[in-house]
């Protein structure tokens, strides 16, 4: 068994689902794009002015039924070069980080500013070493790009820099054939795309029982291409959901079961994740925290009913609304990803993310990074290893007065004892003065420093490059020019120095090995 956290009681799980079906069949759903609700016309589902604020589609129960019955209860996610990476189902938690970004917190400078292509090419060259980070997100936009193609433009980065999967998504109503055209590069066909996905994409409810056309065509043009999409409706409680968890979570749930049945209408057995960006609505200052406890609640909460379904799941989760690398933001984090893992949420997007999901940070990934994998270890399967019956423990320990060098703690201790790496201080005060007396910003920001160092691009063939930048520039003005691009990151020489001190690659080795072991980033 694992550690697992509970906040419905199980009897009161087909009770919000009979709530969310019944506000589906009497209440519907706006669906704005006219393609997807001429689609759910021809399906035989039925219009009506349920509020006097104009048509909704209404979804009968039955509908509901069915598409849950054929949405799969498993996804994998397959990397680039198209190898299996990730499995979304059971209790399996993967972290990624969070999306939605406009702007980097400097690691250089300390200065919160618009973000640009070399600060994305920075994010994506960290993160794809983290080791309890389980792939990559889109995270933020950059502000040199036109914005027809920022979605495109992140994604080609991310591709160009990175073999792990990636969370993204399409920023206009027909964004996504171009990005999905580019996935198709690394394949063998659009079936093989299909077969071996490398990206989810977010279909997002904007609240109001409504789908935006964006959301609609989105939807179908995923469903299309096989792509695994999650639904996240944005629940904003006191603002436009209850403010109660009862109520907040059956709206939720109506939401998420809309969209999952408009999927699986569109083409059965369309992977999809329940998911969602709950946030608790500020009285006073009118602002919605995703980090606020009520919002955590009801993640877990729609958790719950989802994981009731067998299906796989998705949530924003691990992020703080502060501004810089300090103790909120830590708290929030580790308060947010050990929530997150005790509920086995398939997939949380947050790790990097502060200010409202505003602002994105390396040094806070890099931490992140630590406390997401001491929330991985905390939800590891509980087993007996050799140490019950205990009473040989005992005697070895009275003989010896330690159990430092016992047979058993030599075994051991490498797997049930989590080593931080340098970001988390771990030593005394004497030690840590000798070695420099480095605060949380400094050691953070020399890991982020170390990881770029080390980075080595992978290779990509320059026929799928120039491919995906002629597909980027079918979306823009004629001439428009592209942002400059770093350089490939060349892997380093045998004669050359270190890009990081011999202990510290010690320590990278040790993580990397407990990643590649059962209970990991991205299979745990």
């Amino acid at each position: 068994m694992r550690p697992h956290l509970r906040v419905l009681p199980e009897a009161f799980l087909p009770r919000v689902l009979d709530e969310a079906k019944r506000l589906l069949a009497e209440i519907g759903i706006e669906v704005r794009g006219r393609q997807l609700r001429q689609l759910l016309l021809d399906h035989g589902l039925r219009t009506a002015d349920t509020a006097g604020d104009g048509e909704r589609v209404l979804f009968p129960p039955e509908v509901i039924d069915r598409a849950i019955g054929t949405a799969p209860r498993s996804i994998t996610l397959y990397t680039r070069d198209g190898r299996p990476h990730a499995t979304l189902a059971g209790d399996r938690v993967h972290f990624a980080p969070g999306s939605s970004g406009l702007k980097i917190l400097d690691h250089r400078t300390g200065e919160t500013r618009l973000a640009n292509t070399r600060d994305f090419v920075e994010y994506v060259r960290v993160a794809d070493g983290l080791e309890h980070i389980a792939y990559l997100a889109t995270a933020f936009s950059t502000n040199d790009i036109e914005p027809q193609v920022s979605d495109a433009w992140r994604l080609y980065l991310a591709l160009l820099n990175s073999l792990r999967p990636v969370v993204s998504g399409a920023f206009t109503e027909h964004g996504v054939p171009r990005m999905a055209e580019m996935m198709a590069l690394f394949r063998h066909d659009r079936a093989d795309l299909s077969a071996r996905p490398m990206a989810l994409f977010t279909i997002t409810a904007t609240g109001l029982f409504r789908y935006s056309e964006d959301s609609c065509q989105n939807l179908l043009d995923c469903v299309a291409w096989g792509i695994p999409v999650e639904i996240v409706p944005v629940t904003l409680l006191g603002l436009i959901a209850p403010v109660t968890r009862a109520g907040a979570t059956v709206m939720h749930i109506a939401d998420v079961l809309a969209g999952l049945t408009m999927a699986q209408i569109a083409r059965p057995g369309a992977p999809v994740l329940l998911g969602g960006a709950p946030a608790a609505f500020h009285m006073k200052t009118a602002q919605s925290p995703m980090a606020a406890v009520e919002a955590l609640y009801l993640d877990a909460a729609y958790v719950a009913v989802a994981k009731h379904l067998g299906l796989p799941t998705q949530s924003y989760m691990a992020l703080s609304e502060g501004k810089f690398l300090d103790a909120q933001a830590g708290a929030e984090t580790f308060g947010g990803a050990l929530l997150a893992a005790l509920a086995g949420v398939n997939s949380v997007s947050g790790p990097g993310m502060l200010d409202y999901v505003l602002t994105f940070s390396l040094e806070k990934l890099v931490l992140d990074n630590e406390l997401c994998g001491q929330a991985l270890h905390f939800v590891r399967e509980f087993s007996v290893k050799e140490d019950v019956p205990t009473v040989d423990l005992a005697r070895h320990l009275l003989a010896e007065k330690h159990l430092l060098t016992a047979e058993h703690t030599l075994k051991y201790w490498p797997t049930e004892l989590h080593l931080p790496g340098p970001v988390f201080d771990r030593t005394n005060r004497e030690q840590w003065a000798k070695e420099g007396g480095k605060d949380l910003q400094r050691r953070a920001r020399e890991e982020v420093e170390q990881r770029l160092a080390a980075y080595t691009s992978p290779e990509t063939d320059p026929r799928a490059r120039d491919e995906m930048l002629r597909l980027i520039r079918s979306g823009l003005p004629d001439g428009a020019p592209l942002p400059p691009v770093p350089d490939p990151a060349a892997a380093r020489g045998a004669g050359a120095a270190p890009a990081v001190d011999p202990a510290h690659d010690r320590r990278a080795a040790r993580r990397r090995e407990r990643a590649q072991r059962p209970a990991t980033a991205s299979d745990t």
